[in-house]
């Protein structure tokens, strides 16, 4: 007998729905932020039980990191059409810019990093509500 793994899938519908927001995208950039803080209040990595919070602080900012991005790509690709353009001459360069700051984030320990991500969502959030 073969036994066949159902693995589990998650996606923005593409009805479309209508529904969008930037309150996710801000919460996973805001997550990052702060688990580089925890990160770093750390110190020395003097025992098994630091070993361990670091791995699930990294573990969780990598994760956000990648949510985060998720999030700007849905927004990005399904909300925003050829007519924002005309307001917003910026705006595939603005979500590129903030995917790319996404991987920054992951590939460092650092709050300046996690600080432009935050700040270039902010800056979509408010294009994202000009648009409306």
């Amino acid at each position: 007998m073969k036994i066949q793994l159902i693995k589990q899938v998650k996606a923005h519908c593409d009805v479309p729905c209508g529904i969008y927001e930037t309150d996710s995208m801000s919460h996973a950039a805001a997550t990052c932020a702060r688990m580089v803080e925890k990160i770093e209040a750390l110190g020395e990595l003097d025992s098994v039980e630091k070993h361990n919070n670091f791995t699930r602080m990294v573990m969780t900012k990598e994760e956000y990191a990648q949510k985060c991005k998720n999030e700007l790509y849905t927004l990005w690709s399904d909300y925003f059409k050829p007519e924002h353009l005309e307001k917003f001459p910026d705006l595939h360069d603005k979500f590129w810019q903030a995917a790319k700051q996404c991987g920054k984030v992951k590939q460092t320990v650092s709050a300046e990093e996690c600080k432009k991500l935050s700040d270039m969502v902010h800056e979509i959030g408010h294009m994202y509500a000009d648009s409306k």
